[in-house]
């Protein structure tokens, strides 16, 4: 881990889908784990990923890394990149080695896009999808990529999480409408109870 968000936007994904997914034991979120695909190989270490169709609990030591062979050979439907100031080749070597090891759906982050050099012409948030065991970008719509296996979009937007204002990524329904953080739901709920206050203290 090169920065700050390549821990915090995964973590607020995770968070997200423990709320969405809170009744589900089928699917796994790591957060900077490594997978392991060979025993003779190295790890690979996303920045995060999902894993469809595995036990969410797998006990109190939960896991250590996520080992192909130990979990059916599932491999993740998604792997996330976060670009920080050290460029790890995320559209070259990453790019190919999440191919190889056929994950459905790449998505790179990149708050460096539109910058001079290598980022010029990269778009903010870049998705890939697996076709015919090759990677095509996938168009986008305001900001977000919908993923139909997972029936949910993956999407940017301004917004505050850990006490930080920027732009964070987010799931996002079939319509479009963002995922609230359990704080945002609490902030709304709050708003509305007062609203309805004010309008009875009215009547």
């Amino acid at each position: 881990v090169d920065n700050q968000l390549q821990n915090d936007i995964p973590n607020l994904l995770l968070g997200l889908l423990a709320e969405l997914w809170a009744n589900r034991d089928d699917w796994y979120f790591g957060v900077d784990m490594g997978i392991y695909y060979n025993p003779d190989e190295a790890a690979i270490v996303p920045d995060g990923f999902l894993a469809v169709g595995v036990k969410h609990d797998t006990g109190e030591r939960g896991r250590l890394s996520y080992v192909l062979w130990e979990e059916e050979n599932i491999v993740p439907i998604l792997s996330l990149e976060v670009i920080s100031e050290k460029y790890n080749r995320e559209y070259e070597d990453k790019l190919v080695g999440y191919q190889t090891l056929g994950i459905l759906y790449y998505a790179i982050y990149n708050p460096f896009s539109g910058r001079r050099g290598r980022f010029k012409n990269r778009q903010r948030l870049e998705v890939y999808k697996l076709v015919d065991g090759k990677y095509e970008l996938l168009r986008s719509q305001d900001n977000r990529v919908w993923l139909p296996e997972i029936e949910l979009a993956l999407g940017y937007e301004y917004g505050e999480h850990i006490a930080w204002y920027r732009e964070w990524l987010y799931w996002y329904d079939g319509s479009g409408n963002r995922y609230l953080t359990t704080k945002e739901k609490t902030i709304n709920a709050i708003a509305i109870a007062n609203q309805e206050r004010l309008i009875a203290a009215q009547e």
